[in-house]
């Protein structure tokens, strides 16, 4: 409800726009009466793309329906029985205006009530820069376009003043003009003596005398009339072109670099319904002064007079006919865009707007998009017009619908929800280039009339660059392509040109992005983290991170060549880690239990001065999409993958090594993981109704099952099979048996990779006689 609070106090313009939103689709009484409850609701989290959401949008419509309907029985008096009557005839009416379309009623709501936050939150800024507050840019950029667009009005309804008074003037001098020709023609009766003749054609030439003079005069006040005129009109034109270049060429410009990023892991791309506002009041205007200008060539028709007039007003004309066609070019605009990593024969969907086509009534005669795949060499050429066809580069299914008009929105939009690539073309590679890093494009082109087929408009627009694959094994090097060029890519390109080398802070940038977003969280990459990643990637042993500042890294280092010693590039090993990490570790990377990023002889430095039982988790450098448990004695165990998770967790893994006890620095592990255990089955859910029991699965590391210490009196257990010890005990850090030194590698390091398979070693020791064990489990 304090939304609702809020867009009350509203004033002026702002007020007026609020007020605007609400209509027989959505009265302003619901808004009232139900405000606490329409807040609360969960209308953000229906995809209205989907109509597999269309059940949870009915629930939400019955139960705005209910809560009406309770509402009206509330009311009693002599004043509340009205208000009964109202409440209760506004459930009737939305249930039958969305009953077959609850998604409208989801959409409805949800643009109001986004509609409510951006105004009092314009208001809110407003408000605080009067008081002296510093406004952040954004603010004041909507302020300034805000100011511009009532200056825009003033100067509209200014020239539209003077051309009613032009109009009038000039329909009076036609009057004046036409009583002078009756003047002249009009003698007086015949019968007048001579004498009376003489004396009226005296005072009806002094009459014409006098009229043909105002008429001169008044002739040239016409001309000088329409000549001002022209030249305000002309004057808002400018204004008109100035506002424009800063919506389409700033603002708009900065949202499809917002929805670019956005493809990296950045901030999802807000502002459109800002956007669709400002080119809409745009519309508007430039609409305005296009008609003035064409009833000021009508006048000019009417009445021609001596001059320049002409001239200046089809100059006029064609100047307001490019504004418009610009601003009509320019927005339409793919609202969601399709996968850029685009895989043929699969399902794919993208969603395409037309800003301004409310404002310009095309829903009147909804037009039809098509969508076709073209490679960057055809890229080019449409946006140098040297092809006016659109040449397709593969074949896509369902590539046309018709866009479709929302009224509680006021958007224009087509979407595309079933498209898929059966076919694609490929162009001859250059060099070393792979197939995973050839560009396409879907291009998305309409045709459309306005004004009774007055203006026609062929609008075209390109997707972000897309890259094609055939199988999923190419999915980690195209993504690569992806990222490089939504980081690098600047405003108003050639089409799909990224420079090939760029500085290392600015890759920093785009991997934090990346890794950010997979992760759901503010935990990014630290600076310790970034300088990890560079010193792989440049092979580097310093570990100042300003050693990196200027350094440039290469797209064929990040993706073509690979990492000293090993068979993959710095990307892939990147990429595998954030794969691993998102399917499998995610909330022990947000818990801040993997330190992840940090080599062999770190993470042996780290733990030499730690007691025995402390342990990290740190990413396999000679793995892709590795992790490896880090303790003092054994090192590093052989590294977990995906397919090791998805038999056993990471925690599960860490509870079953009982000499893991500390996660670094000092933390007791079941304290950090404890929480992600999995619960240990009961007799009754281990027995199955025929009897079997179900066996589980623990992990062990063969060499290390040795025999801990007696208990007083006891047979001896084994290490992976006792219970964990407790971690506030001291005593139990000496438990580790002396290491053989051929389990040792050159550095010291224990290495499972010249062992035996843990799988194995297992499957070999199940062959041995293991009774006591046996008995130990049993008990």
């Amino acid at each position: 409800m304090a939304m609702w609070i809020q867009a009350q106090q509203l004033q002026g313009e702002a007020l007026h726009q609020m007020q605007a939103l609400y209509g027989q689709h959505f009265p302003i009484e619901v808004r009232h009466y139900l405000a606490q409850w329409i807040e609360n609701q969960p209308w953000d989290s229906v995809e209205l793309d989907n109509p597999a959401e269309e059940a949870k949008a009915k629930r939400l419509l019955d139960n705005l329906v209910a809560e009406l309907q309770r509402k009206a029985q509330l009311q009693s008096g002599e004043d509340g029985f009205l208000l009964k009557i109202k409440l209760g005839h506004y459930a009737n009416q939305l249930k039958s205006t969305y009953d077959r379309c609850p998604l409208e009623l989801v959409r409805c709501i949800k643009h109001i009530l986004h509609s409510e936050q951006r105004l009092v939150q314009e208001a809110t800024n407003a408000s605080s820069g009067s008081e002296g507050q510093t406004m952040d840019s954004l603010s004041q950029r909507h302020q300034q376009i805000n100011q511009a667009f009532e200056e825009l009005r003033l100067a509209t309804q200014e020239t539209e003043n003077e051309l009613r008074k032009l109009q009038h003037s000039q329909e009076y001098f036609i009057i004046q003009y036409q009583e002078n020709l009756r003047i002249q023609v009009n003698p007086g009766p015949f019968h007048q003596l001579p004498t009376e003749r003489t004396q009226r054609e005296t005072t009806l030439q002094s009459k014409r005398t006098t009229v043909e003079a105002w008429l001169a005069r008044e002739a040239s006040t016409l001309q000088k009339y329409r000549l001002d005129l022209s030249a305000q009109h002309q004057k808002t034109l400018g204004l008109l072109r100035k506002q424009q270049t800063l919506i389409l060429d700033e603002e708009l410009i900065q949202w499809k670099r917002r929805q670019q990023l956005a493809g990296n892991g950045g901030p999802h791309e807000g502002g459109l319904d800002v956007l669709q506002s400002w080119c809409e009041k745009l519309a508007d205007l430039i609409w305005q002064n296009r008609q003035q200008i064409r009833r000021c060539e009508h006048l000019t028709q009417q009445l021609p007079l001596p001059g320049p007039m002409e001239e200046l007003l089809s100059k006029l004309n064609s100047d307001i006919t490019d504004i418009i066609s610009a601003l009509v070019t320019s927005t339409f605009i793919i609202e969601k865009q399709p996968p850029q990593v685009l895989k043929t024969q699969t399902k794919f969907a993208a969603t395409v707007r037309l800003l301004v086509g409310g404002k310009l009534n095309v829903h009147m005669n909804p037009p039809q998009v098509k969508a076709v795949i073209v490679s960057e060499q055809q890229a080019k050429a449409l946006l140098k017009n040297e092809s006016t066809h659109s040449e397709s580069s593969g074949e896509i299914l369902n590539n046309n619908c018709v866009m479709e008009y929302h009224q509680t929105t006021g958007t224009l939009s087509a979407h595309f929800r079933n498209m898929s690539l059966k076919r694609i073309k490929r162009s001859d590679r250059r060099g070393a280039e792979s197939v995973t890093e050839e560009k396409f494009t879907v291009l998305f082109e309409s045709q459309f009339s306005v004004a009774g087929n007055e203006l026609v408009f062929h609008v075209k627009t390109l997707s972000l660059p897309v890259v094609v694959i055939v199988h999923g094994s190419q999915d980690n090097n195209a993504t690569a392509t992806v990222l490089w060029d939504n980081a690098f890519a600047e405003p108003g390109r050639v089409p799909f040109v990224v420079p090939d080398k760029v500085l290392w802070p600015q890759l920093c940038e785009a991997l934090d992005m990346k890794y950010k977003a997979e992760m759901h969280s503010g935990r990014g990459l630290s600076e310790d983290n970034l300088v990890f990643l560079a010193q792989k990637a440049f092979t580097s042993s310093s570990s100042n991170p300003e050693d990196y500042h200027n350094m440039t890294m290469s797209w064929a280092q990040f993706n073509r060549e690979s990492l000293p010693g090993r068979n993959f590039t710095f990307w892939q090993w990147f990429d595998g880690v954030v794969e691993l990490m998102k399917k499998h570790l995610k909330p022990h990377w947000n818990d801040g239990a993997i330190l992840g990023f940090v080599n062999k002889q770190q993470a042996q430095d780290m733990l030499m001065s730690k007691p025995n039982g402390t342990f990290l988790l740190r990413f396999s450098d000679s793995e892709i999409g590795g992790i490896t448990i880090a303790w003092r004695l054994v090192w590093n165990l052989l590294p977990y993958t995906t397919k090791d998770f998805s038999i056993r967790s990471l925690a599960d893994r860490i509870s079953d090594l009982n000499h893991l006890l500390f996660l670094y620095p000092d933390r007791p592990k079941d304290e950090v993981f404890a929480k992600y255990y999995t619960p240990p089955l009961c007799m009754y859910q281990a027995k199955a109704v025929d009897g079997y029991v179900k066996p589980q699965i623990k992990q062990v590391v063969p060499e290390f099952t040795t025999p801990n210490p007696e208990p007083s009196g006891g047979t001896p257990t084994f290490m992976d099979q006792t219970a964990s010890p407790s971690v506030t005990h001291p005593s139990n850090f000496g438990v580790y048996p002396s290491m053989n030194d051929t389990m040792l590698d050159a550095d010291g390091d224990f290495d499972l990779e010249d062992t035996m398979d843990v799988a194995r070693h297992v499957e070999e020791l199940l062959r041995r006689p293991m009774a006591n064990q046996w008995s130990s489990q049993q008990s």
